[in-house]
């Protein structure tokens, strides 16, 4: 072997060595030890998921409610004037349904 094979060899060497440390950081940090058993894993997913959905439920109640405002501001518009009262005349009634 030669002396720049040789120094390749022991270039590659250290980055696997760095490699292999990294590996072993990075498999003690809390995050994987945390997901590393299947049912501690699966519990995390599920209130992740219930979390992601009450989320999206809230704000998508949130965008077409102000959306559903916004529409109702333009009663002069012949189609969409129309339109929007019916859904808010809907709106109330259905309010006034659970209030009773």
């Amino acid at each position: 072997m030669d002396a720049r094979d040789q120094e390749t060899l022991q270039a590659e060497t250290e980055a696997l060595n760095r490699l292999a440390q990294e590996v072993e950081r990075l498999n003690t940090h809390r995050f994987v030890a945390l997901h590393n058993k299947p049912l501690r894993l699966l519990t995390f997913q599920f209130f992740r998921g219930m979390a992601f959905g009450l989320g999206s439920v809230v704000g998508a109640t949130i965008l077409v409610s102000v959306v559903a405002w916004w529409l109702a501001q333009f009663q002069f518009l012949p189609i969409v004037g129309d339109w929007v009262s019916q859904i808010s005349q809907q709106i109330e009634r259905d309010k006034y349904e659970v209030d009773r």
